[in-house]
């Protein structure tokens, strides 16, 4: 009976030990997937976490054009004819100077190849022409455009576990920079599952820190701090920080010459090279144009998509009306685009505007003779007009007088009257819209008269 019961007992305790034995070759895991604990490889806070950690490529935008890669010091360029070599930070400013030397239009920049970029998961390419250089910068995301959130960061260190499909845990790792979670991640399978030891804690680019606790929180903080700052990573690499309020203050110092101006990517800086903005505080801004040309307008400045704007709108000078992106205000100008279109402004403070007053509108009438026409240099007839004290004489082109009358000029409003035969249709005020020594513009509505001054 002893012998029996011995036997049972060893027996218990055999099955015993191989069943505990058994339980620690696996752990055991609940058999459906805790969201806040376990995240697949494709899930919204992972993606996060993937984009948070990425290798920033914006800051060398001013060279490479693209924000999903950056190249890696040293390298040279040769810009504007100068050939300078890139080792540091403080190399791409010197490069922005000498590019500033030159207006935008006229700048030049070759990259010297081979050069090794290094990509957002932190792996290095060997570029080894332009074309090359353009072609990665397309496949990597279109256009170049990263997609990292440079907002907030990760404090290290961190450990961040993986599981299999069983729900077994296959490894534990203790991450200490970006660049080792981000090969972390590069090297998942699509199977893998993963967990982060949290609580994990993060950093805003103010050094605010906050807390999260569980992958909803995780997902929720990476979420906002996508979009809560301006990452600069537009392929714009000039523009410079600055506030709404220094542009405010910037643009009512001093009238400002336009210097360069681009119409739908072509050079327009000719026709308006006797242009100038003039603003006020309170909203007001002039546009003085040709020959004391000069109409009234709107300003206004705001923050949109992280960057300081201009906002313009005149009734006439239509061309300016748009919400220009202002990306520089140093060294007495402003810079600033939209689409195709760029404008570049010079301070002036010794601008002194041609005002088409009444006494030099006067002045100059009453010398020669004036020929009719519209914008188009076009006519009913070829007529000439004099102004001589007061009265209005109309030849035709054989010299023959066709209508008379009287005009008279207050400020810039010039009223024409007693026509009663091939101008007749022209009694009424028009405003001099520009007063020049060998040619005016009068217009009355939507009806414009060009007045040309013939002396022979």
């Amino acid at each position: 009976m002893k012998k029996c019961f011995k036997f049972s007992l060893v027996a218990f305790l055999l099955a015993l030990l191989m069943a505990l034995t058994s339980c620690q070759d696996e752990e055991p895991f609940v058999e459906t997937i805790d969201e806040e604990q376990t995240l697949s490889f494709d899930s919204t806070a992972l993606e996060l976490m993937k984009e948070t950690v990425s290798n920033d490529g914006s800051y060398d935008n001013i060279v490479d054009g693209a924000s999903c890669f950056d190249i890696q010091f040293p390298y040279k360029v040769v810009a504007n004819g100068v050939e300078l070599t890139i080792d540091s930070m403080d190399g791409l400013q010197v490069l922005e100077e000498i590019l500033d030397d030159v207006e935008d239009f006229e700048s030049t920049m070759d990259i010297v190849f081979p050069v090794t970029v290094t990509m957002a998961d932190y792996t290095e390419v060997t570029i080894s022409t332009k074309e090359d250089l353009q072609k990665t910068a397309l496949e990597c995301v279109e256009g170049g455009i990263d997609a990292d959130i440079e907002c907030i960061d990760v404090v290290y260190p961190a450990t961040v576990f993986t599981y299999n499909p069983n729900f077994q845990q296959t490894a534990s790792v203790l991450v200490e920079h970006d660049v080792e979670l981000r090969r972390f991640f590069a090297g998942l399978e699509e199977s893998d599952l993963v967990s982060f030891d949290f609580p994990i804690t993060l950093k805003y680019k103010d050094s605010t820190e906050v807390i999260a606790n569980t992958n909803t929180e995780l997902s929720d903080i990476l979420s906002q701090a996508k979009d809560a700052c301006d990452e600069d990573d537009d392929n714009d690499y000039n523009d410079d920080d600055f506030t709404q309020e220094e542009l405010d203050s910037v643009l009512v110092q001093c009238p400002w010459d336009l210097v360069k101006v681009q119409m739908q990517s072509t050079d327009q800086s000719e026709y308006y090279d006797t242009y100038a903005l003039s603003f006020e505080e309170g909203g007001k801004v002039t546009s003085y144009g040709r020959n004391g040309y000069n109409t009234e307008g709107k300003w206004s400045t705001a923050i949109e998509d992280y960057r300081v704007v201009l906002k313009l709108d005149f009734e006439v000078a239509v061309e300016f009306n748009d919400t220009w992106k202002v990306y520089e205000i140093k060294e007495g100008k402003i810079k600033m685009f939209v689409e195709d279109n760029s404008m570049v402004l010079e301070k002036d403070c010794d601008y002194q505007p041609i005002v088409c007053d009444a006494e030099i509108i006067e002045n100059r009438l009453s010398v020669c003779s004036w020929r009719m026409s519209d914008e188009k240099g076009e006519f009913f007839e070829d007529l000439l007009v004099e102004f001589a004290e007061k009265r209005l004489l109309v030849y035709d082109s054989k010299g023959k007088v066709v209508d008379e009358g009287s005009w008279t000029i207050e400020e810039n409003m010039l009223t024409f009257s007693g026509l009663n035969r091939s101008l007749a249709n022209y009694i009424g005020e028009w405003q001099v819209l520009e007063c020049g020594e060998e040619d005016m513009k009068i217009k009355r509505n939507e009806e414009v008269v060009v007045l040309t001054k013939v002396c022979n």
